[in-house]
């Protein structure tokens, strides 16, 4: 590896250690208190209101995540990621979404199991999107807001919420909702927004639902199923999503795939390699997945000292290190070696 290739992986280095410190700010503020920046706190910080609410909330953000713009490391971070990360939602486009309109959630209780509503305070930060990448492997978590209070349907377990509708998962199930066609299955029911979508589409003949629990099959054929348009084109399957994927459905012939059994990507990464092992049991069928490109993230770092000690430049690096370069790696179950 020549010289100039060394450097430019250093840089590259440099990259994934403020990818990884710019996360964990966000971590700690999402954790700790994510209610801080307030509509009060926003006029304050704008009595003109000359400056958009993006990057006044960036602003805001960036200094209860520690940063001080006279720093110049501060700033840069500020300006690299910060600015970049924030988007004002708009609440009106998110209602108009088919399953928050058709389909309502009832406040029941079901043995370990209850349904209701949850909500976003406005001004409230989340996570909204999946990251996005640069070209020079920056990555950009998208956090957004609401200027107003926002309600979204919630499933919870012993108390414990288990799976929501939030905008971060209607933003990131999009693709999957326009990509779906003919026979088409999916791993995870949650509240059935997906197989709602999908089935609604008329180029989708029949949507599959594999879930391995019964009391949320049980939920959701009680309370949601019922408000389908065409619930004869679902069918539920009660049984493990690889164990399917393996066994069972290879001789289904589905034309489309979709994998969403991880609770977010802080435990999908597992999951998601371990389905992708399993593509090439289903040639016919095209697999899609939850958070991909959030997930490769993981991967992605995951592997990086290992492509740097076997590749033989930099653009070998920056392949291997892409997201179809990873797809390629996890599908084809390539292991790279230290």
């Amino acid at each position: 590896m020549t010289e100039a290739d060394k450097s430019k992986i250093e840089e590259l280095k440099r990259i994934r250690q403020r990818n990884n410190d710019f996360a964990w700010m966000l971590c700690d503020y999402l954790d700790q208190n994510p209610r801080l920046i307030t509509k009060e706190l926003m006029a304050e910080s704008n009595p003109t209101e000359l400056l958009p609410d993006e990057a006044v909330y960036a602003a805001l953000l960036a200094g209860f995540c520690g940063l001080d713009t006279e720093n110049d490391t501060d700033r840069a971070i500020v300006n690299d990621y910060f600015r970049s990360s924030v988007v004002k939602l708009d609440a009106q486009k998110y209602a108009e979404d088919l399953y928050y309109k058709n389909i309502r959630i009832p406040n029941v209780k079901f043995k370990n199991w209850e349904l209701k509503y949850e909500q976003y305070s406005a001004f409230e930060a989340f996570v909204c999107d999946e990251l996005i990448l640069d070209s020079d492997f920056k990555e950009i978590q998208r956090i957004g807001f609401f200027s107003e209070d926002f309600r979204y349907p919630a499933v919870f377990e012993n108390g414990h919420e288990w799976m929501a509708i939030k905008p971060n998962e209607t933003a990131t199930i999009r693709f999957a909702v326009e990509a779906a066609h003919g026979r088409v299955v999916t791993f995870g029911l949650g509240l059935g927004y997906y197989p709602y979508l999908v089935h609604l589409k008329p180029n989708v003949e029949s949507i599959t639902i594999v879930e391995h629990s019964k009391d949320v099959i049980e939920l959701f054929k009680t309370y949601i199923l019922p408000q389908f348009a065409q619930p004869e084109k679902v069918r539920i399957v009660c049984s493990d999503a690889f164990e399917y994927a393996e066994k069972q459905m290879p001789d289904e012939k589905f034309d489309y795939a979709f994998a969403d059994t991880w609770r977010d990507v802080s435990d999908g990464l597992p999951m998601y390699l371990k389905m992708k092992k399993l593509e090439h049991l289903n040639p016919t069928t095209e697999f899609s997945y939850w958070v991909e490109e959030s997930l490769l993230s993981g991967y992605r770092w995951q592997m990086f000292d290992a492509v740097v000690d076997n590749a033989k430049s930099y653009d070998e690096v920056r392949r291997c290190l892409s997201d179809d370069g990873l797809r390629r790696f996890a599908a084809t179950r390539i292991k790279i070696e230290k």
